[in-house]
């Protein structure tokens, strides 16, 4: 789901750069009043989750990949804006240091992924917890959710690649960037994330917030006790299994739809037919030099440049919200027990 440079146009992608400023401003501002300071750095840990899962890659019939991304997850724990902010940093060392995603439509991936999918997610989870009274209640709410914000993010990016043919085309009637309009768009992107891509959501934030539920319970933004050292070791252990594991994205063959590279979107065959010719832009568009190009690092094999890129976006995510976390000062009137929707939640 990651949309690469020069899929959207410099309008495209101005527009939603600027859509999510005001987001991006409106979730730092709660974020701040909301989750305490020893509570931020939970904030690196779930931002290295998502950059962790969004590496997973898995085989979606018709040659393409899908991945997790764990913005449900996160809003559950921390709260959608918690998320949005999460998210946001795992996208940008993903786009800066690895070229995963573009950084000209790094508002648009922020868009779907950072504040689609959690906010969605969020909505959903509490809609169907609040209609099942089991026990097991927040896990199926948790899934139904998890789906629906992955499918929700899905349809954007979706829209996004599909309206680009129709506004940017050269006079002979090609594509300038996205060569796919919405009818072939939509049914892609959507037929990958209705099934695999949108199980993988499931699986990952059922499993994960199960984990979190019973390993260390306390940690959600909404519970007033106390975070200590201690209480993050058996996430940091799953962490370290996670990031050992990452190699398992490799075997998956393919590129997931709509990324592929000016070198092969010619030959590609989608909705029964090969493109036949480069759009334009794709071959000659803005591209930036990152240090580690899809993971790799010249002359290491792949699968332990694989574990390093993890180890990498793992650290960098976890430093950055506890060097945020130390400039804040400390506060006691968190929570109130009360999650952003106004009800009482207990994870």
């Amino acid at each position: 789901m990651h949309i690469p440079e020069n899929y959207l146009s410099p309008q495209t992608c101005a527009v939603m750069a600027a859509a999510m400023v005001p987001v991006w401003y409106k979730t730092v501002k709660k974020v701040k009043e909301t989750v305490p300071k020893d509570k931020m750095p939970l904030l690196g840990v779930f931002a290295a989750f998502s950059f962790l899962g969004m590496m997973f890659n898995i085989p979606i019939p018709g040659g393409t990949t899908g991945h997790a991304v764990g913005g449900t997850l996160i809003a559950l724990l921390l709260g959608p804006e918690a998320a949005c902010i999460a998210v946001t940093i795992a996208l940008l060392l993903q786009a800066l240091l690895f070229g995963d995603g573009g950084i000209l439509a790094f508002g648009a991936n922020c868009f779907n992924m950072a504040f689609v999918l959690p906010f969605v997610g969020h909505a959903v989870y509490h809609f169907v917890k609040d209609r099942i009274s089991a026990p097991s209640g927040k896990y199926i709410a948790a899934g139904v959710g998890a789906y629906m914000g992955i499918n929700a993010a899905a349809l954007c990016a979706a829209f996004e690649f599909g309206i680009q043919p129709y506004l940017f085309h050269d006079a002979a009637g090609n594509a300038l960037y996205c060569p796919y309009g919405l009818t072939v768009s939509i049914p892609a992107m959507m037929f990958g994330h209705l099934t695999i891509a949108g199980l993988a959501e499931v699986i990952f934030t059922v499993a994960l917030y199960a984990f979190v539920s019973r390993t260390t319970p306390g940690l959600a933004y909404a519970e007033q006790e106390a975070v200590t050292a201690k209480k993050f070791l058996p996430i940091y252990l799953l962490l370290g299994v996670l990031v050992l594991a990452v190699p398992l994205g490799l075997l998956a063959e393919g590129t997931a739809w709509g990324e592929w590279g000016a070198e092969e979107i010619a030959e590609v065959v989608t909705a029964g037919s090969a493109l036949g010719y480069v759009p334009y832009f794709l071959e000659h568009g803005f591209e930036l030099s990152v240090l580690f190009p899809d993971y790799t690092m010249g002359g290491i094999p792949d699968w332990f440049a694989y574990i390093l890129s993890a180890i990498i976006g793992v650290t960098l995510s976890i430093v950055f919200f506890r060097v945020l976390g130390a400039g804040m000062k400390n506060r006691t009137d968190f929570g109130h027990g009360e999650d952003h929707s106004g009800m009482h939640t207990h994870v």
